[in-house]
């Protein structure tokens, strides 16, 4: 298809877009829910900042209407409707794009997972598009309503930087998760524990793999942010995104190290496995050894000779019997020493 062309690439995880907004200044702040474009074009927020979250991007009329709206080229909404993207930034007709992964723990704290972020900054405006209801921007919300902090009082490009932190300081709660889940996979292998512990060790590595194939991208983007000068983005508000960039790189750092951890306890279950299966072939050798000479005994008298002096005497069986028998314990304490 043509460039710019809006498809959906991903999973539908809502049933339906849900729009919201919240404008805010130094004096007031103000939420609203909005059951159609139309409603949100009809609402009017000048002379105040504004933010607007999309939930849901599988309805491609209602996202091209908010692009329609805002300003937004196809060629970004296009990004914006593919979760499949790697995280990237872009500037396009004066509005900075930005999209990024925003990584959780599921309810049952067993896995990570992730979903697609997308940031559009304006003058005084910032849209954010995200796969499904539910977020990590709640204390966010909570700091605009009480007017903590610089959000009501600073443009719209620090509400982008603190959007693009709030995701980039979740990643070290889901960074701890792992480095816990990592503890109990070496205590299982030390303590010889088997059960599906090389799929458990897939799994982590696989899960580092996601979560550094989400980050390194980010940071790169950020890198831009900060080389580019955007004019987007105040020279004042600059200086944050240098945090931001600090984060990213230690959580990277910390995935290496995870990586190297787990390549590690791979090394020791393999290790345990190989120690294991030479236990039990020395005892097998052991027992294959002592009837060797066993063996050898009872075939030479198994032999079908018709003059064997032995055969004839009396205590001939009892006497190999106990040579047989001396020998086993003689070669039972030979290994054992």
């Amino acid at each position: 298809m043509s460039p710019g062309a809006l498809i959906h690439v991903g999973k539908r995880h809502s049933v339906e877009t849900k729009l919201s907004r919240i404008v805010y200044g130094v004096e007031r702040v103000e939420e609203l829910s909005f059951d159609s474009v139309q409603a949100l074009k009809a609402h009017e927020s000048s002379g105040l900042q504004s933010w607007t979250n999309v939930d849901g991007l599988h309805d491609i009329a209602q996202i091209a209407d908010i692009g329609s709206l805002y300003g937004i080229h196809n060629l970004i909404l296009e990004d914006v409707l593919n979760t499949k993207h790697r995280p990237k930034v872009e500037e396009m007709d004066g509005l900075l794009f930005l999209s990024l992964k925003m990584l959780g723990i599921n309810k049952k704290r067993t896995k990570v997972v992730s979903e697609q972020v997308s940031l559009v900054l304006g003058e005084n405006w910032v849209v954010s598009f995200q796969e499904r209801e539910g977020d990590v921007f709640e204390p966010l919300r909570d700091r605009l309503r009480e007017n903590k902090g610089n959000l009501r009082k600073l443009g719209a490009d620090y509400l982008f930087y603190r959007l693009v932190d709030t995701i980039v300081d979740h990643y070290f709660s889901v960074n701890d998760f792992i480095s816990e889940s990592i503890e109990k996979l070496e205590d299982r292998v030390l303590n010889g524990s088997e059960d599906k512990v090389l799929e458990s060790i897939q799994s982590l590595k696989r899960t580092v793999l996601q979560m550094r194939k989400s980050i390194v991208p980010l940071r790169e983007a950020v890198s831009t942010i900060l080389k580019d000068e955007f004019n987007q983005i105040e020279s004042e508000t600059m200086r944050y995104f240098r945090d931001v960039y600090d984060h990213l790189i230690f959580v990277t750092e910390s995935l290496e190290t995870q990586r190297e951890m787990l390549g590690g306890i791979l090394d020791l279950y393999q290790t345990g496995v190989s120690n294991k299966m030479n236990q039990v072939m020395q005892v097998l050798t052991i027992i294959a050894t002592i009837f060797i000479p066993l063996t050898f005994i009872a075939g030479i008298y198994g032999m079908n000779f018709q003059y064997m002096p032995e055969l004839g005497w009396r205590y001939g069986y009892f006497v190999v019997m106990g040579v047989m028998a001396a020998i086993i314990v003689v070669m039972v304490l030979y290994f054992k020493k």
